[in-house]
């Protein structure tokens, strides 16, 4: 039992303990943020909880936060890693494997080639015109390519980087995948409206999945355009996120080959348990076993922005401030990329393969 405990002091500390008021603060934030989007200026403007959680977690982050962090901290960065894991896995309960399979081997193709040129293209980019280090350039293309900040930490321990290059690589990553919240609904409905595109709801889902960062902020970007939009974006991203494994694999065979991998440990690669879960769970609601009061509850739970606002509490714009110019630079390219070279590779598969 005492393997369960902490020491602090002379006395005997529950780890949970630590966490409590960090977890009592972001409960109460999102019951606020719940509030918000209820009232009718921010349901005009299309703000559901999800993005006012993100955006409003910033705004205290960067200005109320910082005054409570030394006791929150455990709290809220338990949150952000743990329950936007598991929200994830209860979204499975949205789906069937009959939804997974739709998106066929077109969704499979748009996610590896995305992924590839992205991260390339950040080599190029960041190494021969920008001359940044390889270890921020490496955090900042597997960021991008994959799933924002999360990729960036499970990419951390592979390219041995030290603590600013993380801190570097996810404020930026973090800024550009909030600003995709916003622009993707815009997007939509431009070429909804326009007459020289057509876009059918699911393609520009998988456009979604396979371009924006965080897991959480695909969803909120489909969720502020319709079910269809967002359902077939988490599927494109979890398709995107179980590449995680394959490219920590290439990416930790390449260093290992170089001369200076000799003189470094071989770390342990980071494996997306939480994608594996929701692929799981989709095919246990596959099943259809549970009653529809049971799913109905469980899909209220996942509504609840609980992550998103530790997400955004988290997000630090002096982080962005130390990174500078360069990184900046680089993952705004890259942003560019995803959203024109994305659009360019996703339309280019589905006229190919339907």
């Amino acid at each position: 039992m005492a393997s369960l405990f902490i020491i602090q002091g002379n006395k005997l500390r529950h780890p949970l303990l630590s966490k409590l008021p960090g977890l009592l603060f972001i409960a109460l934030i999102t019951f606020g943020f719940l509030q918000l989007a209820a009232l009718p200026p921010f349901a005009r403007l299309g703000l559901g909880s999800l993005t006012l959680a993100m955006v409003g977690g910033a705004l205290l982050g960067n200005t109320l936060y910082p005054c409570l962090q030394r006791y929150c901290d455990d709290g809220v960065n338990w949150s952000k890693h743990h329950l936007l894991r598991l929200g994830i896995v209860l979204y499975g309960f949205r789906l069937s494997l009959q939804h997974i399979a739709s998106l066929g081997i077109s969704g499979l193709v748009i996610d590896a080639l995305v992924l590839t040129s992205t991260f390339l293209l950040a080599c190029y980019l960041g190494k021969t015109l920008l001359g940044l280090d390889d270890k921020t350039v490496y955090l900042i293309g597997a960021g991008s390519s994959i799933c924002g900040a999360a990729e960036v930490l499970a990419t951390a321990p592979t390219v041995k980087a030290e603590g600013d290059s993380v801190a570097i690589a996810v404020a930026t990553v973090v800024i550009f995948g909030t600003l995709a919240m916003f622009l993707y609904p815009c997007l939509y409905h431009l070429a909804v409206t326009g007459d020289y595109l057509r876009v059918s709801p699911q393609i520009f889902g998988v456009y979604i999945g396979s371009t924006v960062h965080e897991v959480a902020q695909v969803v909120a970007a489909g969720h502020s355009i319709s079910p269809e939009v967002e359902n077939t974006a988490v599927i494109g991203k979890m398709l995107r996120v179980m590449l995680l494994a394959p490219f920590l694999m290439v990416l930790g065979g390449f260093l290992q080959r170089r001369p200076c991998s000799s003189e470094t440990e071989k770390t342990p690669m980071a494996f997306p348990w939480f994608a594996v879960g929701f692929i799981a769970v989709a095919g246990f609601n596959s099943l259809q076993w549970l009653p529809d009061t049971w799913l109905t509850v469980l899909n209220q739970i996942d509504n609840l922005p609980l992550a998103m606002g530790a997400l955004g509490v988290t997000t630090r714009i002096s982080a962005v401030r130390r990174a500078g110019a360069k990184p900046l630079l680089l993952t705004l390219l890259l942003f560019i990329w995803l959203i024109v070279g994305g659009a360019g590779i996703n339309l280019g598969v589905t006229a190919l393969l339907g």
